[in-house]
């Protein structure tokens, strides 16, 4: 990628080839050639610090974004299924939805479980599992994303197992698990153990990747489910980069360097609907990632600076009414992304604000980034908004408003991000601001201060919904049959020393707990035996309630 951006297209009106074997046009329709960047020295240039206008020089032109469709429901061979026809369809990376049990690292014979196995995501309770949920997929083929936080070392543990099983190198597996446990406590809340200990294992996981992964990102920071909860776009880019920080923070406490720490990392946004702020959030993201990293922990690594994002357009903007509006809400959305400089998007299907996506719909959600990609000339390009008044305007605001936010928590934590995190996560300053944002939202929606359309103004009759996926509820049976022949065809004592290990690596903050996980899980003890002898450990955790 890191190619010279500020020459003229290449040979003229050539299509430029990209890594994938697909080609992007330099000329428009017209035959216009058209150069890789524009601007003047003031502006910067893409690829260059602090990365406002780009994280790459050419961009696009030498490599596409990675199409990633988020997949998971059902048993693992449902989604398998899934894989294999979002792959022959042209996705270039896979990325796996987990159930609700699965996310709260209890199996599917638990009895919070009930009504929930395979609802909305895939049930994973044993490394079993995880080798069917990837049959017939070269590992070391494709990058694999994985959206899961208090559970996330043991499900790391499980794709690493089934690697070593099949003969691939856990240095040739290349994706991102979230692992992103500290926004789970300000907005998604599935969290399992106490702040602390939760972060000991986010960088147990970083240490473990760094040694043995060099391909893999051990945090996802994600802003995405920030602003699912209502946030509005500046608290989604201070409060995600608050955290980004903290972890590196936590990082250097436990041993590795912020270079280390800081080029495994990557972020995930929301690509939300109103589309100059949100272009405006992923350039005043760039920078100041950039910036902090350099004057506050003297990084020098070009790899470490460079913030690298995944977006995903709007789940909580689509609207069950006149459903099919959201194709075009989605289109805009990733267009916004694309335009702001994204290294990978996932596109929401139209029908999600009814039930999880049909194959009919996710298709169409794929083809939506293809059209983005090679119809619309926003490839062509890098930061082809760089420049304009407003977009320069808004990337300076929401920069301000985030370093606000910096400043606030910096001052919780006395001198330390991780610290003031942690501190503003005990005291509900996330959640209240979080709340008071979405509030604000909806009393400016019931006053029709905002205009969602089909939803407060140009309004139709009810119509019958489209054809829908549907999950059946013989699944929890078929699932906890899968689980009982595990159990019982396993090694109880095998499994009894290695959980015995587990605890023990938990309970001394020298060591790593991931090598111990991973002999668990090899012995097939699943993920709510795993999270037990964490619990024993760590305890659980309770949100306090704020008034």
């Amino acid at each position: 990628m890191d190619t010279d951006a500020t020459s003229p297209a290449a040979a003229g009106p050539s299509p430029t080839a990209t890594s994938d074997g697909t080609r992007v046009g330099t000329t428009t329709l017209g035959g216009v050639p058209v150069e890789a960047v524009y601007g003047g020295a003031d502006l910067g240039e893409p690829g260059e610090y602090p990365y406002t206008r780009g994280a790459y020089a050419s961009m696009y032109r030498d490599k596409l974004w990675t199409m990633r469709m988020f997949a998971g429901f059902g048993l693992v061979a449902d989604t398998n299924r899934r894989f294999h026809e979002l792959l022959a369809a042209g996705v270039t990376g896979l990325s796996t939805a987990f159930d609700m049990p699965t996310l709260m690292g209890r199996d599917s014979d638990h009895p919070w479980s009930v009504g929930e196995v395979g609802r909305a995501g895939v049930a994973v309770d044993t490394l079993a599992d995880m080798d069917d949920l990837f049959a017939g997929i070269d590992l070391g083929g494709v990058t694999t994303s994985m959206t899961i936080n208090g559970p996330a070392v043991t499900v790391m543990a499980m794709y690493i197992a089934v690697a070593d099983r099949r003969g691939t190198p856990r240095a040739a597996l290349g994706g991102t698990i979230q692992n992103d446990i500290l926004k789970e406590y300000q907005a998604q809340k599935e969290y399992i153990f106490p702040p602390a200990p939760s972060v000991r294992l986010v960088t147990d996981l970083m240490r473990f990747t760094s040694a043995e992964l060099p391909r893999w990102h051990p945090v996802s920071v994600s802003g995405y489910h920030i602003r699912e909860a209502g946030s509005t776009a500046a608290q989604e880019l201070g409060f995600t980069l608050a955290n980004g920080f903290a972890y590196v923070e936590a990082a250097v406490r436990a041993g590795l360097t912020a270079d280390e720490a800081a080029r495994r990392m990557s972020f995930f946004f929301n690509a939300h609907a109103d589309f100059f702020e949100e272009i405006g959030k992923y350039r005043a993201a760039r920078r100041i990632w950039a910036r902090w990293l350099r004057e506050r922990w003297a990084v020098t690594d070009e790899r470490a600076l460079r913030l690298r994002f995944h977006a995903q357009t709007s789940g909580v903007s689509l609207t069950a009414q006149q459903p099919e509006v959201n194709i075009a809400r989605v289109a805009l959305q990733a267009l916004a992304a694309v335009l702001g400089g994204t290294q990978s998007l996932h596109t929401d299907a139209y029908d999600e604000a009814l039930a999880l996506p049909s194959e009919h719909a996710a298709r169409l959600a794929l083809r939506t980034q293809q059209v983005v990609a090679y119809e619309t000339g926003a490839a062509r390009v890098a930061d082809p908004l760089g420049g304009s008044a407003y977009v320069e305007w808004m990337t300076d605001e929401l920069e301000r408003r985030a370093e606000a936010i910096f400043s606030h928590i910096d001052e919780l934590g006395q001198g330390s991000m991780l610290d003031g995190v942690i501190a503003g996560i005990e005291s509900g300053y996330f959640t209240g601001e979080i709340a008071d944002a979405a509030y604000r939202y909806e009393r400016e929606l019931a006053a029709g201060e905002r205009i969602v359309v089909g939803v407060n103004e140009f309004t139709e009759a009810s119509a019958p919904p489209p054809s829908l996926q549907t999950i059946d509820p013989r699944i929890e049976s078929e699932q906890r049959t899968r689980l009982d022949a595990v159990r019982r065809d396993r090694s109880s004592e095998a499994v009894a020393r290695a959980l015995a290990c587990v605890a023990e690596h938990a309970g001394d903050p020298t060591r790593n707990v991931m090598p111990a996980i991973i002999e668990a899980v090899h012995a097939h003890a699943t993920v709510g035996e795993v999270t037990a002898a964490l619990e024993a450990v760590f305890g659980g955790y309770t949100e306090a309630a704020v008034a």
